[in-house]
């Protein structure tokens, strides 16, 4: 191992260390609990929405509970182009420090060389459409796509259509808690939910996965 994957794997394993002990101590949960009352306040509820959307990579907080605070609190007219919104500007902060890092080279060289090997045969566009539809976290797919060097528009667009039916269930069960009612959604079918997203991301990339079994062109 030379001495730049060295370096990348100890600043990683510091990284992965300081992330899990301010995630101990500091949970979304936690946080959301600590900020409710400011939901009669426009001004600092508008202010303190972007510092969480900011800081979350930091943390490694999963999206969910701020798009549903933010349906809490908005609503779900209001919550869902914000939390959507939300969701693109937090997913694209880890996504750009994976750029430059996998421009470095050694172990995120390596790890980007692998992530292309899967781009070209989904597609840049595609590839992440279908890892945001999957259940996978959101961070991972970030990091994954910025080492593999995926262009800056692909990232945006997958990211942005991607998140809808994510962003959609969550700022809706947000808003549902606020008038203390469903409004017919059940948690129960959260699992159901979760099977449908991932068969939409197989059929995203059924496509290029049978051209590339096969050896056969895309049609154009």
């Amino acid at each position: 191992m030379d001495r730049l994957a060295k370096r990348q794997v100890v600043g990683s394993a510091a990284l992965v260390a300081f992330v899990a002990a301010a995630t101990a101590i500091l949970s979304p949960a936690r946080v959301v609990a600590e900020v409710m009352h400011l939901a009669d306040h426009p001004v600092y509820l508008a202010g303190v929405i972007v510092f969480l959307y900011l800081v979350r990579p930091l943390f490694a907080w999963p999206t969910m509970p701020l798009s549903a605070f933010v349906g809490f609190v908005l609503g779900f007219e209001y919550g869902f182009p914000v939390a959507l919104m939300g969701a693109l500007v937090t997913c694209l902060i880890p996504y750009r420090f994976a750029r430059r890092a996998g421009e470095q080279g050694g172990m995120f060289g390596w790890l980007g060389d692998s992530g292309r090997q899967i781009i070209e045969v989904t597609g840049e566009t595609r590839g992440v459409l279908a890892a945001r539809l999957s259940p996978v976290p959101a961070d991972p797919v970030s990091y994954g796509a910025g080492f593999a060097g995926v262009s800056t528009r692909p990232f945006v667009v997958g990211t942005f259509v991607g998140e809808i039916p994510w962003v959609l269930v969550e700022v809706l069960a947000g808003a549902s808690m606020r008038s203390l009612s469903l409004s017919g959604l059940s948690i129960d079918a959260l699992p159901q939910l979760v099977a449908l997203f991932g068969a939409m991301a197989v059929l995203v990339m059924a496509g290029p996965a049978y051209r590339h079994v096969t050896g056969r062109p895309e049609s154009s």
